[in-house]
């Protein structure tokens, strides 16, 4: 259980690094959708060949397919409720996207990131070793997300101190998460462990395509597409080797 909440932390802490340049860096939009777009890549490879290979493996291919659907519709039921609050772009840097109650972004952070960090820790599940692909996806993935929502909050009046204090709080939670995952279901039998993985990676997936890959896009351009797939590549090579 402490292995699974040292990588959740891991995965989690990413937002903290990312939090941390969005306020004192000056990165180009050009350069964040890059890095979402990168990030998406890796995280739609680790869903494809970690999650929901392993998930039919233990569950079965139905049984894999519906959970991750629930998976996605749970996500799409939470997403619509933040967006209706005004956290419809709580990852843009745009001032105008930002000016949004904190609550409101704490939770749309949690939704994106406690699926992510749920997967991480059911990896270990049966003492096998943490998924290294799912990991690297859920650090590489947090990083531009925490890092051009913090430009946004900066550029709307937030101090440092409260863009900070949502990332803490959010990677507690992502840390928490990992750690139950484990906890819960490391004596659930491979079942319900399954149907867990699949529906963290169909939150997961409907997250990149609501959010993630949009926002890339916009500020990236036709760029977008292939980067996505140079991510999806090292994930893969990571998963095989």
């Amino acid at each position: 259980m402490l292995e699974a909440a040292f990588w959740g932390f891991v995965g989690g802490a990413a937002l903290l690094v990312g939090g941390y340049a969005g306020i004192r860096l000056s990165t180009s939009l050009r350069s964040i959708g890059l890095v979402m777009a990168f990030g998406s890549g890796v995280l739609i490879s680790a869903l494809t060949f970690e999650l929901m290979r392993e998930a039919s493996d233990l569950a079965g291919g139905v049984a894999a397919v519906v959970a991750m659907i629930a998976g996605s519709l749970t996500f799409f039921v939470g997403d619509w409720f933040i967006d209706r609050r005004g956290g419809d772009r709580r990852k843009s840097p745009h001032k105008s996207a930002a000016g949004t109650g904190g609550m409101v972004l704490v939770l749309g952070s949690l939704l994106d990131g406690i699926p992510e960090s749920a997967a991480i820790g059911v990896s270990l599940i049966g003492g096998g070793s943490v998924g290294v692909a799912v990991v690297a996806a859920v650090f590489l993935s947090n990083v531009p997300e925490a890092l051009s929502a913090s430009a946004g909050m900066k550029a709307s009046g937030r101090s440092t101190g409260s863009i900070m204090g949502i990332w803490v709080a959010v990677t507690a939670a992502s840390t928490l998460a990992a750690a139950l995952g484990y906890a819960v279901l490391s004596h659930a039998g491979d079942g319900p462990t399954g149907a867990v993985e699949a529906f963290a990676a169909g939150a997961v997936l409907t997250m990149l395509v609501d959010t993630m890959v949009p926002e890339a896009v916009e500020h990236a351009g036709a760029l977008v597409g292939i980067v996505t797939a140079l991510g999806f590549a090292a994930a893969f090579l990571l998963s095989v080797a």
